[in-house]
């Protein structure tokens, strides 16, 4: 069952359940108190050290084979262009996001550095280590841009801006994002790291409504954040950073109409954002992994209709929804859709911008919201059998 025939009121995690004493906040491994030794891969079938940021980040599958600190080969593309850099602590991240497989309640299971996330390990690397490789041009100019993402930890705040100090004062070349964690800043904290050199300021608002939110994100999973305060230092963005340099994470097919995620959608336009776009693909040890993922129909829709706010003008008011919220016009001539299709930009991964071009991400996430055999997402530019493919989608209601 698709989650366009499911209700949405069945889109709903299930309750976490109760951790004990013992392997709470990172108990196990602090107990331990195994020193870390170069690179830790997950799941290698070692103790997990206690590594803490800003001395270690963890990064992604894709930007550690990209920086050469793992082996490993990825599907039609050599490369990540973003180097994610992932805040670690043996506490992990206390929030507890329905959708995550980093939430605060797999810590009964797992420890923190060895749990998946955006489906795929991330490996930790002495940070150093990785100032070093940049530092010295061992991307071999791969890398369009790092981001440091942030978790919900006392030590969040202090150590983004250690990380982003030491990054910019020696790597002059890549450019800094940062995903925030809202829950736990002031608009202050927009400013320091602006101030610190920081290009794009973004916030996962993954939810595209407050009861979404709230039922994935906040009280109804037991975690600390709140709709107004993610919007509260959006806005702060908006202000600090500026056009075109502020943005939000938005996931697709949660229970929301397409409606309601691209009324998200024009309201960042409005302020002088992008949004990012997320297809709903279930992680696995989530609260949320017995759940479908978003149809690929209702995905194709919402990707176009973005692409048209975001980069070509159009309005959300231009364009026709039927009762149940689902797209059906987007305001437009047939032959220039056609031709927005033929392009296949929309269809790329969504984040901040690159070297390519304004309306093409850096932050390509390699399958980070499907699997290669039916890419939500892609990684790089469509081939005629993805766009023959991709006009499939579109055409299915």
């Amino acid at each position: 069952m698709s989650c366009l025939e499911m209700p949405r009121a069945a889109m709903h995690p299930r309750a976490p359940a109760a951790v004990p004493p013992e392997a709470r906040n990172g108990a196990r491994v602090k107990e331990r108190n195994e020193q870390a030794r170069g690179v830790y891969l997950p799941n290698n079938n070692i103790l997990t050290p206690a590594m803490r940021s800003p001395d270690y980040v963890q990064m992604s599958t894709a930007a550690a084979i990209t920086l050469g600190v793992m082996a490993g080969v990825m599907h039609r593309t050599c490369c990540t262009r973003c180097l994610n850099l992932l805040l670690t602590y043996p506490e992990g991240c206390r929030a507890n996001c329905a959708y995550c497989g980093l939430a605060r309640h797999r810590e009964a299971q797992r420890d923190y550095a060895d749990r998946n996330f955006i489906r795929v390990d991330w490996p930790a690397v002495p940070y150093d280590d990785v100032l070093d490789i940049v530092a010295a041009g061992g991307d071999g100019g791969r890398f369009h841009r790092m981001c440091i993402s942030m978790i919900t930890h006392p030590r969040s705040d202090a150590d983004t801006r250690v990380v982003l100090r030491r990054w910019t004062e020696r790597v002059h070349h890549v450019p800094v994002s940062i995903l925030s964690n809202p829950t736990t800043m002031t608009r202050q904290d927009v400013q320091d790291l602006k101030d610190l050199g920081a290009e794009i300021f973004t916030v996962a608002l993954d939810a595209a409504t407050p009861e979404i939110f709230d039922r994935t994100r906040g009280r109804g999973v037991q975690s600390p954040h709140s709709w107004d305060k993610y919007w509260e230092i959006l806005r702060a963005a908006a202000e600090i950073f500026g056009p075109e340099r502020f943005g939000a994470h938005l996931i697709v097919g949660m229970g929301e109409s397409e409606f309601d995620v691209l009324k998200q959608v024009q309201a960042i336009r409005d302020l002088g954002g992008h949004s990012h776009m997320f297809a709903f693909f279930p992680e696995a040890g989530s609260l949320m992994d017995h759940l479908p993922a978003v149809p690929r129909p209702q995905w194709r829709r919402v990707q176009l209709a973005r692409f048209l706010i975001d980069y070509r003008g159009r309005r959300l008011e231009q364009m026709r929804f039927d009762e149940s919220g689902q797209l059906v016009d987007y305001g437009l001539p047939k032959d220039e859709i056609d031709a927005m299709v033929a392009l296949g930009t929309p269809f790329r991964t969504s984040g901040c911008p690159g070297k390519e071009a304004d309306d093409v991400s850096a932050c390509d996430r390699p399958y980070g919201d499907s699997p290669p055999r039916d890419i939500a997402s892609y990684p790089f530019q469509p081939n005629g059998h993805d766009l023959r493919r991709i006009r499939s989608q579109l055409r299915d209601r």
